[in-house]
């Protein structure tokens, strides 16, 4: 394990290096905060416990929402965070995956053009992890969120989609959903109140549900060019070119595609070969929920192993956190037992 913190270390020494302060996390991270963020699902995700002092807690899962906790309490703008330490998540049996594992991360929460904020992160991730062969992964789930507030369809069932966006199967059932004529009725209420909903609980649901029944169905041309958007894979240059081609049926995600040339550019800048890293516009949605924008992630050839760095933009998280204050945030993080691995390093 002397190596493992030896590569901790060096980690975060070139963290430390490109400006950031080290700062700490405590293990247990009160539970609420998460729920909230995540709702229920959490759960089957997280080791959770209890005491009649604390209430409930869990054992953190991950850095950035302490970390983001910390900033908007008491920091002040531009500001880089670096950490490390062991994060804690439940895993499928059979996974062959460790339910602790250690991380260090690096949080950039800086107002400057967010194209280079995007590329000054990547480029430092490509620059440590390049001598090890990754294969590296980029997607953009603000190219998403765009395409879907564009839809011919209400604001309710748009804000439904972007709601399980991390969630591809429901993604999609409700995308099957919406594009069909409604043929139920929304029945209203009454008799007598069972449960511990209120009745304005119930009326405003039922609102919501006739809201949405008399919606239209989302028009098919519509569905095509969302699902073709999903569909684009290759490397950025490439994905870059099909996606200007796209917002000819998309007008909505123009936006976030000249956002993607600006960061071309500026991953060019910083030295990157953008021809050799790979771009999916459905990747990182398995992800945590809170991306909203650039995501990346880094991968070994090998079988089981998750990605071995990842990160990306997380501006919404920001603005909940500090209670409808917010400030642009980039982040990551680097697994350094897979890094000490592929270096030659053993763990005992």
């Amino acid at each position: 394990m002397s190596q493992l913190r030896g590569e901790t270390a060096r980690l975060l020494a070139v963290f430390q290096s490109a400006g950031a302060i080290r700062v700490e996390a405590d293990i247990l991270q009160p539970a609420d905060v998460l729920l909230d963020l995540y709702g229920e699902d959490v759960r089957a995700r997280a080791y959770v416990t209890s005491d009649f002092l604390h209430g409930e807690q869990m054992l953190r899962p991950d850095f950035t929402v302490p970390v983001v906790q910390r900033h908007m309490a008491e920091s002040a703008e531009p500001a880089r965070y670096t950490y490390a330490g062991p994060v804690f998540r439940s895993q499928d049996t059979g996974s062959g995956r460790a339910a602790q594992s250690e991380q260090v991360g690096y949080e950039v929460f800086d107002r400057g053009p967010a194209d280079e904020i995007e590329a000054e992160v990547f480029a430092l991730f490509h620059q440590i992890l390049t001598p090890l062969g990754l294969k590296a992964s980029t997607g953009d789930v603000g190219l998403l969120i765009a395409a879907i507030e564009g839809l011919t369809t209400s604001n309710a069932r748009k804000s439904a989609l972007k709601r399980h966006v991390w969630r591809p199967l429901r993604f999609q059932s409700l995308l099957l959903r919406f594009s069909q004529p409604v043929k139920e009725k929304v029945l209203g209420a009454g008799g007598q109140l069972i449960g511990l909903r209120y009745a304005s609980d119930v009326n405003e649901r039922l609102e919501q549900l006739a809201d949405e029944a008399s919606a239209p169905p989302i028009p098919q041309s519509e569905m095509d060019a969302l699902n073709d958007l999903l569909a684009i894979r290759g490397n950025l240059p490439a994905a870059f070119a099909q996606l200007q081609f796209l917002v000819q049926r998309l007008p909505s995600i123009a936006s976030a595609v000249d956002h993607m040339s600006a960061r071309l550019t500026a991953l060019k800048e910083a030295g990157v070969d953008v021809a050799q890293i790979g771009f999916e516009a459905a990747y990182g949605l398995t992800a945590m929920e809170y991306y909203d924008g650039f995501v990346f992630g880094f991968y070994a050839d090998q079988a089981g192993w998750p990605a071995v760095a990842s990160g990306g933009r997380y501006d919404a998280l920001t603005r909940v956190l500090g209670q409808g204050r917010d400030v642009p945030a980039v982040g990551g993080i680097i697994r350094p037992e897979f890094t000490l691995r592929l270096s030659g390093g053993d763990l005992l």
